[in-house]
């Protein structure tokens, strides 16, 4: 099928650290899991479901990022979904979600701060984004 479009972008949290290794051609792939809020499945006592999803990252991207996909970081992950199949102890089917990704950008870590980065963070407000000479009239909306 020539018209066909498989695209992903999430935003969540590292559920581990993740783990480098090279496929048996040497290709290295970085392998970790990323939680994301489900914000239409709210639970009762408060917060919302959680949905995870497998991801790797290939290449020299992997090796790159590896050591700064840790457990807690914030990420956005951009990239290919499929749906792995595999059969637990029980002899049941599972699926479990994966993410082949194409693009990964650090966005914190559970501290508050960059990954990587050795400063406080500074705090954003919305409207410290905003241009100054702004007027209201300007705005479409």
């Amino acid at each position: 099928m020539a018209n066909s479009y498989n695209k992903i972008i999430l935003v969540g949290r590292i559920g581990r650290d993740a783990e480098l290794r090279a496929t048996p051609k040497g290709t290295q792939v970085a392998e970790t899991s990323v939680a994301v809020d489900d914000l239409a499945k709210k639970k009762p006592e408060g917060g919302f479901e959680t949905e995870w999803y497998r991801i790797k990252v290939w290449g020299r991207q992997a090796e790159t990022l590896a050591p700064m996909l840790l457990k807690g970081n914030l990420v956005l992950v951009e990239g290919r979904l499929s749906i792995r199949t595999y059969e637990d102890r029980d002899k049941r089917n599972r699926y479990s979600p994966e993410v082949s990704a194409d693009r990964v950008v650090l966005l914190g870590s559970p501290g508050g701060q960059r990954a990587g980065a050795s400063r406080e963070p500074h705090p954003v407000d919305e409207l410290d984004q905003a241009p100054s000479d702004i007027n209201a009239d300007d705005i479409p909306f």
